[in-house]
């Protein structure tokens, strides 16, 4: 078994892009501790938390680093997020 640790915090928000918004937000707070990978975040239905969706694209970059823009992104992925 892994000596690695997974912190599950559970919020509820009534539909998935409210969910996806707000695990945004709260994974941008989080860039600032290093036990975090922010750009991993995924939501899951409260009555089925095996099925999941991206927050982020779920593309891995040169250097090992996730692209930090949408999952349905159009064009090339990006370290940056882009201003709406």
């Amino acid at each position: 078994m892994s000596e690695r640790w997974v912190v599950h915090l559970p919020v509820v928000v009534n539909d998935l892009l409210a969910a996806q918004r707000l695990a945004r937000v709260v994974a941008h707070w989080t860039r600032v501790l290093p036990q975090t990978e922010p750009w991993g975040t995924t939501v899951s239905p409260e009555d089925d938390q095996n099925v999941r969706h991206w927050v982020f694209c779920d593309r891995i970059m040169p250097g090992g680093r996730r692209c930090q823009l949408r999952p349905d992104h159009d064009g090339e992925c990006s370290r940056r997020p882009r201003v709406r």
